[in-house]
């Protein structure tokens, strides 16, 4: 069965109450997987970076603004990181080291995160290449939890995906992808290129910023 989610209706009181709503499902989740092609997965974005991402949807959808609030439960989220009881598959595409959210400075510092937290024992994160060969298609990105539930986040809608051969399917892209993925050694290699090129890309700013004369 496929459930779709109108996110007008679901933010039509702001972005807390449905940040309340995947606290939730991460807390009941003790092994989840995710596959992020071209942004940061939710719970390792850092607030300047979870920022510039609510107050994009709230901007898009004409949702009540209620920014600083669901940022705050985005971050109050990534507990299960550090609780010693979650665990999680996080699969990024390079791409997603690349997509401009908040500029050269919100980006390095979310590169500097990400080259933190990929030690952690909670975390198995790997980095797709843009060059890699998979054994599946291009798709979009999606989240999977205990419960027999896959989540998408569309441009209109959330949808959820709860039929078993769909659900053993999204295993199979799943594995499929992390097959190709690079971890460790190499996916720290990958971001501290992505950290060089926005360090680059600050500098370049800074300097354009600077009076002349």
């Amino acid at each position: 069965m496929t459930i779709p989610m109108p996110w007008r209706q679901r933010l039509s009181t702001g972005t807390e109450d449905i940040q309340d709503e995947v606290i939730r499902w991460y807390r009941e989740t003790r092994h989840g997987k995710a596959y992020v092609p071209g942004m940061i997965w939710g719970t390792l974005q850092t607030e300047a970076y979870a920022t510039v991402v609510l107050r994009q949807v709230v901007d898009f959808l004409g949702v009540p603004d209620d920014v600083p609030a669901g940022v705050a439960k985005r971050m109050e989220r990534q507990q299960v990181l550090h609780d010693g009881e979650h665990r999680y598959d996080v699969i990024l595409g390079e791409q997603a080291l690349y997509t401009n959210i908040g500029g050269p400075e919100v980006m390095a510092e979310q590169m500097e995160r990400l080259l933190r937290d990929i030690e952690l024992p909670s975390l198995n994160l790997g980095i797709l290449p843009a060059t890699a060969e998979t054994g599946v298609l291009p798709m979009p990105g999606f989240n999977m939890f205990e419960g027999g539930r896959v989540h998408y986040e569309l441009v209109s809608s959330g949808v959820d995906i709860t039929d078993p051969v769909e659900i053993a399917l999204h295993h199979k892209a799943f594995d499929a992808v992390s097959e190709a993925a690079s971890y460790g050694g190499a996916a720290k290699e990958l971001i501290g290129k992505a950290l060089a090129f926005w360090n680059r890309a600050h500098r370049t700013e800074a300097d354009r910023a600077r009076p002349r004369g």
